[in-house]
């Protein structure tokens, strides 16, 4: 939101000697301006290959700046997929912070965030394996800080006049495994510990967060069975230099999902809060709460990993804030005495992890269309951009990249849905006259966030092949206010399958994709709607599903705190809800699933646990239905190691090559599809 049994494999090829002379034509006719060689869509030869996606799978997050150096967190390919933390001053070049090798990831809440602050001349991190945060000074190695059994996030320094110097930080206590604790708690410096709890009163703790002036401290707390994109509220205590005073509410509440308090130097208190129907930028003072900049656009996302950071506070009444209409994300300099916005004309399509540099510039994470995520520098006043920092490589020439194009479509009892449309692209060929190209329908997880425009290179590896790709933002996906949000409430296996149902149609009935070779993929919440669309329908003739659901009473059996009562909003409470848990669940409309699946999942998966993939396979193995299962050791929720992002790649392309009926031009690993024969 394992491991298969040993079976006999059958050995596919995986390029005809017609194919290959194709490829050939394509680098002859590329080179002597002839255009573009003919054939069939899902053959198409791309540089976008398993193994360089895979190479330059870099990307970027927590971002910040502290004593004139951004920091952030950087994927190394070479490393096996992990996190190190980075920095960089001016546009000098970026150098590692963490010793190589050491994975700088939280998993408070399991999706984590938020793992690392800068304070002085010490950088304090989390480290993956053990879960303790890291002392960590330039002259020196890092030194532990904290006791095995807790994990800690979205730390924030103690004032300079404070009492007792510390950390303040979102701390998750494993020390009982069958009651995981959250709380605020201060983690003394030099010396360390597991922190005295400064506050311990909600289910769940974020965004800790000083005053100016250091007397106060902003907080967000939600209680199950909610969401934090449900019902938060922004509490604020006061602080004495070493423990909190009686916290008062601020806003938020059963209908109102509040996140990213800031302060500024006057102490008014920033906040995004969604009780206009939208997530817009409040400001609370000694004259109460006030609307900066309505506007029914988002100005966040769900807080689904800590440490989301919208807007930055420049100073003089002004910040730098992003906003999404549409599912597309835009700049602007808002005047916050006055309410005024600003919108800059930037070249991307998504920003996250805005962080001010001086009274002019922020930087930001940024997301093209046509390229890899960037760390930019933008100048408030001129609107000028500087990118700093590129994830990567572009691995594919620009017309031969396939551009976003939002799609809203009709889906069931009159209501619209929306979705990113990208159509086959590669300079190098083209489709058979009279042919349509094969339609990959994309599901992305949470269920609770969103589908994204920026340039992925997992979209352009099937578009520069011959795919053509729809990634759905079904009812219940964030991006497009609260009541589009809480469609799912309720109806989640139904909202979602109708509306994938209905993208795939809508592009078949107007001509752009061939509806007789139409396949589904998702990850997470994505899996299970892969399985429920596969069990109950037959519009998509093939169905990737990557550690998806298909029990939903063992997932509320099974999953950790942070999402053990999530579906007690998107379906029902237990046991009153049982029946529809029942009905919901892919693995009790086995009689459904009649087209080829195939099936990926990480061993060490704390989210959706590896039994939801073994029960699904084994089950429809038992019926005969084509499936192929792949597991593996060392993955949690999501796929890091290269290795394994390429094998999966290499499967799937190899899975829709044989169900479909055409050769990739790529050579691919053998790959058995059980009880599958090329008559099907």
């Amino acid at each position: 939101m394992a491991r298969t049994a040993r079976s006999r494999r059958r050995r596919f090829p995986v390029c005809s000697v017609v194919l290959l002379t194709l490829c050939m034509a394509a680098r002859v006719s590329a080179a002597t301006g002839s255009g573009p060689v003919t054939a069939p869509y899902g053959s198409w030869s791309s540089p976008l290959t398993a193994e360089a996606l895979a190479a330059a799978q870099v990307s970027f997050d927590n971002l910040r700046n502290a004593n004139r150096r951004l920091y952030w967190t950087e994927t190394v390919p070479n490393a096996g997929g992990i996190p190190s933390l980075f920095s960089m001053t001016g546009d000098a070049e970026a150098a590692r912070v963490t010793p190589e090798g050491v994975d700088v990831r939280t998993r408070v809440h399991e999706y984590g965030g938020a793992p690392y602050v800068v304070a002085g001349d010490v950088v304090y991190y989390s480290q993956s394996a053990d879960q303790r945060l890291y002392a960590l000074k330039e002259d020196g190695g890092p030194v532990p800080l904290t006791p095995v059994g807790y994990r800690y996030a979205d730390c924030t320094p103690t004032p300079a006049k404070a009492a007792v110097s510390g950390l303040v930080c979102v701390r998750e206590d494993h020390t009982d495994a069958a009651q995981v604790r959250n709380a605020l708690v201060r983690v003394a410096l030099p010396g360390g510990g597991s922190g005295e709890v400064l506050y311990g009163d909600s289910d769940f703790v974020a965004y800790p967060r000083f005053s100016r002036d250091g007397r106060r401290l902003a907080f967000i707390t939600w209680n199950h069975p909610h969401m934090p994109w449900d019902a938060a509220e922004l509490k604020v205590a006061k602080f004495d230099g070493q423990h909190l005073g009686t916290a008062t509410t601020i806003a938020g509440g059963a209908a109102e999902a509040v996140l990213d308090p800031q302060w500024a130097a006057d102490n008014t208190l920033y906040f995004v809060s969604d009780r206009s129907g939208y997530w817009n930028l409040y400001a609370h003072s000694a004259a109460g709460v006030r609307a900066v900049w309505p506007r029914a656009a988002e100005f966040a996302k769900p807080l689904l990993m800590l440490g989301q950071a919208n807007y930055a506070l420049l100073g003089e009444n002004r910040a730098v804030a992003r906003f999404g209409e549409q599912g597309l994300d835009r700049l602007a300099v808002i005047d916050l005495k006055h309410g005024g916005g600003r919108v800059l004309n930037l070249p991307y399509v998504e920003y996250s992890q805005l962080t001010r540099l001086d009274a002019r510039h922020v930087a930001a994470i940024a997301g093209s269309a046509t390229g890899p995520q960037s760390i930019v520098r933008i100048d408030a006043v001129s609107g000028s951009v500087t990118s700093l920092r590129v994830a990567g490589h572009a691995l594919l020439a620009p017309a031969s990249v396939s551009r976003a194009t939002p799609i809203d479509f009709p889906s069931v009892n009159g209501r619209v849905a929306h979705a990113f449309y990208y159509a086959p692209i590669n300079a190098e060929f083209q489709g058979p006259k009279g042919s349509l190209p094969p339609l990959l329908t994309l599901v992305h997880g949470g269920p609770t966030w969103q589908a994204s425009p920026a340039y992925a290179s997992r979209v352009q590896f099937w578009t520069s092949r011959g795919f053509a790709v729809v990634d759905v933002n079904y009812g219940g996906s964030s991006g497009f206010g609260r009541g589009y949000r809480e469609e799912l409430n309720g109806n989640w296996g139904i909202i979602d399958v109708e509306d994938v149902i209905a993208a795939a149609s809508f592009l078949g009935r107007a001509g752009r994709v061939d509806p007789a070779r139409t396949a589904i993929s998702g990850g997470s919440a994505g899996g299970y709607t892969v399985l429920a669309a596969l069990s109950t329908s037959d519009v998509f003739r093939a169905g990737a599903d990557y550690f998806g659901i298909s029990d939903m009473t063992a997932l509320a059996r099974d999953t950790h705190k942070f999402e053990s009562h999530y579906i007690d909003t998107l379906i029902g409470p237990l046991p009153q809800a049982q029946a529809t848990y029942d009905s919901r669940s892919p693995l009790n409309h086995l009689d459904g699933f009649k087209v080829p699946l195939i099936v990926f999942q990480g061993a060490d998966d704390p989210v959706v646990p590896p039994n939801q993939s073994g029960r699904i396979v084994e089950a429809v193995r038992a019926r005969r239905t084509p499936v192929a299962y792949l597991i593996y050791d060392g993955e949690g929720h999501g796929f890091r190691n290269p290795k394994n992002v390429i094998r999966s790649l290499q499967a799937e392309l190899s899975f829709y090559g044989q169900v479909f009926g055409f050769t990739p031009a790529d050579k691919l690993p053998a790959l058995a599809i059980e009880n599958f024969t090329s008559k099907q």
